[in-house]
């Protein structure tokens, strides 16, 4: 069911955790190059909305949110998304009649230590911030290392200080602690199918603990890794008693993606559009059909398709990059913008020319591929009306089977993307 937030929505806080300054600092430097200043202001609203215990908070309205941040509900909504994909806040609904009731739940940052050793959250910043900046951030954070050669350690223990005497012990288990959320991430691997490829005496008990499937999963995530290519690398990196070895296995998933990828890192250019910004189904008609093509395709498989199935180059892969993340842009529409431009500049994917429509569309707001194309039809209805006329007279072809509402799918055959060049036609 989908959730329309509305400016009248009521919410509240709650602190699950043990919230520092040492927690804010880390937002801003390590977070927000990922998330963006929306999504970061967001949770620091949220904390500020919290009583002087730093418990719970009043009820608000959503309204109060669009005040303090300045933002629209639809740019509020994508941070909140933000802000949950990487396990700082839970979110829960109570639904009415007329107005909903949300409750958030706070959770902390990681820390400087797990925020550089994660396997998904390191490499997105390194790749956001470049690598000279990265390395200023680990050396800001870098621990002392005194050396002690000389010195003696002194250091009392318990026992010496202090004598043991009987006393009524309490019950502890609701004493406040810091908490943290992993990112979250739904199973991309299936983990079934790596089983029985591996020698049956090689798996135990031990081979796939809860840490090392969500490893697993997380490096599918940032690297493009398919199950059965990660079946490939698990055996390269598995010993003779059935452990993985999780330093190996990151480190032989990142060495073949740079590989392929003459060197660079990824970013998340690999993902399809967000459901919540998705058209609503039912509408079967040409339009709606090439908007669910640019909603569930992913920037990397479709710029594929339009090089004939020829991989992205690094200059190509980085232009989607700086489209998802300098201007902000979703996938669907980083889709439609990409055709467009294509298209107008002869085959050539133009980055000055893309970027000057990108820093519009950011500065709009526009969201979602009906949005996009509306864009688009506006700049071809400036350049060429006539243009616009002619092909609106084009004949449609018949609709793949593909291509139904109902559709999930993210990869296309070679012989859906034959049928998707034909469907494009109407969108000329």
């Amino acid at each position: 069911m989908k959730d329309i937030l509305l400016p009248a929505d009521t919410y509240i806080v709650v602190n699950q955790t043990i919230l520092t300054e040492i927690d804010k600092n880390i937002l801003i430097n390590l977070y927000e190059p990922i998330i963006g200043p929306i999504s970061v202001s967001l949770y620091l609203t949220l904390w500020s909305d919290l009583d002087k215990h730093d418990l719970i908070s009043s009820d608000y309205t959503h309204h109060h949110l669009m005040t303090i941040l300045k933002s629209s509900l639809k740019d509020i909504l994508l941070a909140r998304k933000s802000l949950e994909s990487l396990g700082l806040i839970k979110t829960y609904i109570k639904r009415n009649d007329n107005i909903n009731e949300y409750l958030y739940e706070l959770y902390s940052p990681l820390s400087a230590y797990e925020f550089f050793n994660h396997p998904v959250l390191s490499v997105l910043l390194l790749n956001n911030i470049g690598e000279i900046e990265y390395n200023n951030l680990r050396s800001y954070y870098k621990k002392i290392n005194i050396k002690k050669t000389d010195y003696e350690e002194i250091t009392s223990t318990m026992n010496d200080t202090f004598k043991s005497i009987n006393n009524t012990t309490y019950e502890n288990d609701l004493i406040r602690r810091k908490k943290e959320l992993n990112i979250n991430l739904n199973n991309i691997i299936d983990f079934d199918l790596i089983i029985n490829s591996l020698p049956k005496d090689l798996v135990n008990s031990h081979t796939f603990t809860k840490k090392t499937k969500e490893l697993i999963n997380e490096l599918a995530f940032i690297y493009n890794v398919d199950s059965v290519s990660m079946s490939e690398f698990i055996r390269l990196v598995i010993d003779n008693v059935g452990i993985i070895d999780k330093e190996k296995l990151r480190e032989v998933v990142r060495k073949n993606y740079e590989f392929n990828n003459n060197g660079s890192l990824p970013t998340i250019v690999y993902r399809s559009q967000p459901d919540y910004l998705k058209s609503p189904s039912g509408d079967s008609s040409p339009r709606s059909k090439m908007i669910k093509v640019f909603e569930n395709t992913k920037p990397y498989d479709f710029l594929k398709f339009k090089n004939k199935g020829v991989k992205p180059s690094s200059r190509e892969l980085k232009i989607l990059e700086s489209l998802a993340i300098d201007y902000n842009l979703p996938p669907g529409v980083i889709n439609v913008l990409v055709d467009y431009s294509i298209r107008v500049k002869d085959g050539k994917l133009n980055r000055t020319y893309l970027e000057s429509i990108a820093s519009v569309w950011n500065r709009k707001g526009i969201k979602t591929v009906n949005d996009a194309m509306n864009e688009a039809a506006k700049y071809r209805i400036k350049k060429d009306t006539s243009k616009i006329s002619t092909t609106s007279k084009k004949s449609v072809s018949p609709v793949p089977s593909w291509m139904n509402e109902d559709n999930k799918e993210e990869k296309m055959s070679d012989e859906e993307l034959l049928e998707l060049e034909k469907e494009m036609s109407i969108y000329k």
